[in-house]
């Protein structure tokens, strides 16, 4: 039984595909996808046939309607956008900067490697976040990085941590999310799919979650850690205080995931789902403080190895949830959200498709 009110089917609003990579002897692996605008989307991913990958991006100008393949020059790893045009690109190698929506991309050279995601206020301050214990700040749109002092101080040794997220509630308030996990003493031979009874049987044991909070725009940072089971994956803000978590868990743990909601303003939290059934990947709060949970139906005990069903929850208040009807045959290990408001709204599968919630 899932943690909240019962789940009841949806109405009107559905989830229907706008785009599927289906190719013979091909697949599109999907790391990214963002709207900055009602009309413009950019989704970003590499392109695998026969063990040779491709990276590109699809963007579309007529909010989906149409979708243009753009090749890309490195395997990209996230986005983000300040505005319809101006977006940044992180790829395994560096940084990448687009004024097109997508359509082309320049180097910025100077980015530190092992980043994962950036996080710009304005175009010319941004933070990148990424393994080691590594927080970069920008003051010139990503030309020069400097460390930030406050991200090495929470203990682990930098070889085990990293941090993965960064959110801003208001242009004073924002936060780091990161973590440390230690290997086992007992390394791990083989995968979890190879041996399912192992992972099932493996202890599951509490690491160390790291946030760094700042109010005041970024000049300083309050660094923070607390013991976990699982890794806070997202941290998504809404209005008037209101924010909403994803902690997701190993194959070990009795939850794949469970979203919480956060208040900004006093730092409590509180679990408001949570199903052994439902592998959430992503969330979001709209500016109306409409929530989203988007994720996949576990199929089998290893998550992650088959595909499951793509499910989408809704809840205006953070405990009754609403099930929102998805194309059938909409089937992922992991889903990505990108929401302009609660009438624009995408996702992404990892493997190629991309929907658009409709009326």
């Amino acid at each position: 039984m899932a943690l909240g009110a019962w789940v009841t089917p949806a109405g009107a609003q559905r989830w229907q595909t706008q785009y599927f990579y289906d190719k013979f002897k091909s697949t599109l692996v999907i790391s990214d996808l963002q709207f900055p605008s009602a009309s413009r989307g950019v989704a970003v991913g590499a392109i695998t046939e026969a063990k040779h990958q491709k990276p590109v991006a699809v963007v579309t100008s007529d909010g989906g309607a149409h979708w243009q393949t753009v090749d890309l020059k490195d395997i990209p790893v996230s986005l983000y956008f300040l505005s319809e045009n101006l977006g940044w690109m992180v790829t395994e190698h560096g940084l990448w900067q687009t004024t097109e929506a997508g359509k082309n991309w320049e180097k910025v050279p100077g980015l530190p490697p092992g980043i994962f995601r950036v996080y710009f206020t304005d175009e010319q301050n941004g933070v990148a976040v990424g393994s080691k214990k590594r927080v970069e700040e920008t003051h010139d749109g990503g030309k020069h990085w400097t460390p930030l002092a406050a991200a090495a101080e929470p203990p682990g040794v930098p070889e085990h941590s990293a941090y993965n997220w960064v959110a801003f509630a208001t242009p004073k308030y924002g936060i780091i999310t990161g973590w440390n996990v230690p290997p086992r003493r007992m390394a791990q031979q083989f995968p979890d799919w190879m041996d399912p009874e192992q992972a099932m049987n493996r202890r599951d044991t509490p690491h160390l979650s790291y946030s760094l909070v700042t109010r005041d725009g970024g000049k300083t940072w309050k660094p923070n850690s607390a013991s976990l089971f699982g890794d806070v994956s997202r941290v998504r803000f809404g209005p008037e205080g209101k924010g909403l978590g994803l902690i997701e868990y190993s194959n070990s743990f009795r939850y794949p995931a469970e979203a919480y909601k956060v208040d900004w303003v006093t730092g409590k939290s509180e679990t408001v789902y949570r199903d052994k059934r439902f592998a959430i990947s992503d969330i979001w709060l709209t500016p109306d403080g409409t929530a989203y949970l988007a994720g996949t139906l576990v199929a089998g005990q290893i998550r992650h190895v088959v595909p499951g069903k793509v499910q989408v929850l809704k809840s205006t208040d953070l405990t009754a949830w609403t099930e929102m009807p998805v194309d059938y045959r909409a089937s992922a290990n992991r889903t990505i959200l990108a929401v302009v408001d609660e009438n624009n709204m995408w996702m992404a599968t990892d493997n190629g498709m991309i929907l658009k919630m409709v009326k």
